[in-house]
């Protein structure tokens, strides 16, 4: 599909197929939109006529131009045909769990608003503690389920996983030990508030986690009106001097792991969120910053609305715009949703399949239970098992007893949902030019706001053609230095 667009005043052409990227002058912008209307096909000579008389030029010139396009389409750079592939060109063999969120506690010492886990408890009005042995039977079913996969990932997740430090440190030497006796490389992250994070633990996740995930939502007023502490105080100042502190510390030649990513959420008290990138940037030095659209109930207050698209649209302009000039300057800030690799990106399968919830990824609560993904947390009907489950799969050395397989201890009709669902088939995906860099969305976020994984959440397409737009357009513009 070809998807050609105005931003800024730079007319760019993009196929969604061969990833091919142009960028155009107004007279072959106005010529390729006459294509994409007649279905990429050349348009009639009176239908160009049209186009030449809009812009004052002969005839002759327009003919040119959409010889000029006529010719790229041939090459398949405009309007390819794509490859066609199914769920086995995908999956030769039955997908693997390869990525687990393990919840480390369901409890949170933070009140944010919009909270989907319930402030910490996911609903449940049962606040626990991960304990180690289960802990180490959720990893000892990660290994298990991931076949002949190599690098494996884990989330220490919450609620707010620092809350529950000593067993946050007992299975990341248990992964430390199972990673060396298995041959696994086992990638670990934490998502924390940063409210405990003081000194020893900055130290220990700096030698330890690949990964670090800070969530704090930009200015100081914005933080505190969504993320206050359980006595209704702002948790801002304490928030922000923390991920202060342990920025720099993780960026210093001290540090063994470098990436991280300071997180925060937009609703709709912030639809200016770009200025709480920048506050981010400026202010706590971060430079790899994610800011999610908040997804909520119908009745909240601070819920996106159709008619607040243009505004956030505008937005993501703006920040499109800022992180163009710090890249000019030398001092590049990465934007999560902008990040596209226009040469070396991940193949076609992987950006077919987008997270593989429930499929390659799941949730692991405090009591064990396995979930697709964070998001169904604690909705039953969703459960796919228990990882207690997993001693009757393992040998004394914790390896997986010959011709058993985790997903005897999983519910199969619960799984095969997901992957089904691994390919983005539905209607509206397969005419998007998005389609190969969201994977059809989040199936969690598209239950939740109509009732169906295979439910289209508007706003949520509507933001990632946008995002995609203004990564094109940075691609384009940082063309110029």
């Amino acid at each position: 599909m070809v998807h050609a667009f105005e931003m800024k005043g730079r007319y760019i052409a993009y196929d969604s197929e061969s990833c091919a990227l142009h960028e155009l002058d107004q007279t072959a912008f106005l010529s390729l939109c006459s294509y994409i209307e007649n279905e990429g096909k050349r348009p009639v000579n009176e239908r160009l006529e049209k186009i030449a008389a809009e812009c004052g030029l002969p005839n002759e010139e327009i003919l040119s131009v959409c010889d000029d396009i006529d010719e790229l389409i041939q090459e398949g750079e405009l309007f390819s045909e794509g490859q066609r592939v199914n769920l086995d060109d995908l999956y030769p063999d039955d997908p693997a769990v390869k990525a687990m969120c393990l919840h480390i506690c369901h409890d949170c010492n933070l009140r944010c608003k919009y909270c989907f886990a319930g402030t910490g408890d996911y609903h449940t009005g049962k606040r626990s503690m991960l304990d180690d042995q289960t802990g180490k039977q959720a990893i000892d079913f990660l290994i298990a389920s991931s076949g002949e996969r190599h690098n494996l990932d884990i989330d220490f997740f919450g609620g707010e996983p620092l809350m529950n430090w000593p067993v946050v440190m007992s299975l990341t030497e248990y992964c430390e030990k199972r990673a060396a006796e298995t041959g696994k490389d086992i990638r670990l992250t934490i998502t924390t508030n940063a409210l405990l994070l003081d000194e020893e633990k900055t130290k220990y996740i700096n030698e330890h986690m690949k990964n670090c995930v800070l969530s704090i939502d930009g200015r100081p007023e914005v933080h505190d009106n969504m993320r206050p502490a359980p006595n209704g105080s702002g948790s801002y100042r304490i928030v922000s001097d923390r991920i202060r502190t342990f920025l720099a510390a993780r960026t210093s030649a001290d540090s063994k792991y470098y990436e991280h990513y300071v997180r925060g959420t937009y609703t709709r008290s912030n639809l200016d969120f770009s200025q709480d990138v920048i506050h981010l940037a400026e202010e706590l030095g971060a430079r790899h910053i994610s800011v999610e659209p908040v997804v909520s109930d119908e009745d909240s207050f601070y819920r996106i609305r159709p008619e607040d698209l243009p505004e956030i649209e505008r937005e993501y302009e703006n920040l499109a715009e800022y992180l163009i000039r710090k890249k000019a300057d030398g001092d590049p800030v990465h934007f999560f949703h902008f990040l596209m690799d226009m040469q070396g990106g991940p193949c076609l399968y992987k950006r077919l399949k987008g997270c593989g919830v429930g499929a390659e990824y799941c949730a692991v609560t405090p009591d064990g239970d396995i979930y697709p993904c964070h998001q169904f947390t604690g909705e039953i009907e969703w459960k796919m098992g228990n990882v207690r489950d997993v001693e009757t799969l393992l040998d004394e050395n914790r390896n997986l007893l010959p011709g058993k397989k985790t997903e005897e201890i999983l519910n199969s009709r619960v799984r095969q949902i997901f992957i089904d669902r691994l390919m983005p088939d539905k209607a509206e995906c397969r005419s998007c030019f998005a389609r190969y860099h969201c994977g059809g969305g989040c199936p969690a976020n598209s239950f939740h706001a109509t009732g169906s994984l295979d439910g289209q959440y508007e706003i949520g397409c509507a933001l990632a053609k946008k995002r995609l737009e203004c990564s094109l357009w940075m691609t384009v513009v940082g063309q110029d230095t």
